[in-house]
């Protein structure tokens, strides 16, 4: 390693100064102190483009919160197993004779994928000899979705849609949201119905607004102003009565049949 050498000069009163003089930087060290000079720099860089990305991130994570999309799938049946969502329901759990199945067929033209859900089946007026229920009313089925893992949200939306083909009857589209309308205690999802009128062979993009729902308990109407609450939706249905619905639908026992491509949320306000 190079040292500093020393040289003795004299001033004007006699005082002997030393001075040091330095020898000049080798080539080798002037190339290390740069090096490390665009080290730092880039490191510099790397820590400054992090913080831009983060910062866009946050930017396109608060915008899509405030502002989501205008649609939301809530279900699609151009899978097999979508099926593993829903569960049927009929009058035979209390003692009538009609019956319903949930498939998944090829959609045929019309659809927007090759693959439809087909709820179908037979309604029936009729009671099994020998049942112990008195219930009020037969000939009804229906297809509900499965609990979903909490709740979902559906507060920035306004309308529900359904791409649909039907058979001529009116059928019920049912939101279940979380009980806060009922007495404590009560473990019954709060349940809000409209009708769905579906001409017969002819797809259609049925839009429900919100507000149009109304409040139900066991399939009547309640009687009261009350507002849903669309941040906690807990479960959808579809179902077909065998009686009731809207004039010139088709009514009575006999097959239904309804094809579900997809049932979305939109935000149109």
């Amino acid at each position: 390693m190079n040292k500093p050498s020393a040289s003795a000069l004299s001033s004007s009163s006699g005082a002997v100064v030393v001075a040091v003089v330095r020898p000049a930087a080798s080539a080798a060290s002037r190339s290390a102190t740069a090096e490390r000079g665009a080290f730092a720099m880039s490191r510099l860089r790397a820590l400054w483009q992090a913080s831009v990305n983060a910062t866009r991130r946050a930017i396109v994570w608060n915008s899509e919160d405030l502002i989501p999309p205008s649609e939301k799938y809530i279900f699609n049946f151009n899978s097999k197993d979508e099926l593993k969502r829903w569960h049927l329901y009929s009058d035979s759990e209390y003692g009538g004779l009609s019956s319903a199945s949930l498939e998944i067929t090829d959609g045929g033209a019309g659809g927007d994928t090759s693959s439809t859900g087909l709820f179908s089946g037979n309604l029936s007026l009729d009671m099994s000899e020998g049942s112990t229920w008195k219930i009020r009313r037969s000939g009804f089925c229906g297809m509900r979705s499965k609990k979903f893992n909490g709740f979902i949200d559906l507060d920035a939306y306004d309308t529900i849609a359904m791409k649909l083909r039907g058979d001529g009857r009116c059928y019920i589209s049912t939101i279940y949201t979380e009980n806060w309308v009922n007495s404590p205690g009560q473990q019954e999802d709060n349940s809000w119905q409209a009708f769905v009128y579906l001409p017969q062979d002819r797809w259609q993009i049925m839009k429900i607004p919100l507000d149009l729902y109304l409040p139900t308990w066991r399939g009547n109407v309640i009687e009261a102003k009350m507002e849903m609450n669309p941040a906690r939706v807990v479960g959808m249905s579809l179902s077909v009565n065998a009686e009731g619905g809207v004039p010139g639908a088709k009514t009575g026992p006999g097959d239904f049949r309804l094809e579900v491509d997809w049932i979305k949320a939109l935000r149109t306000l």
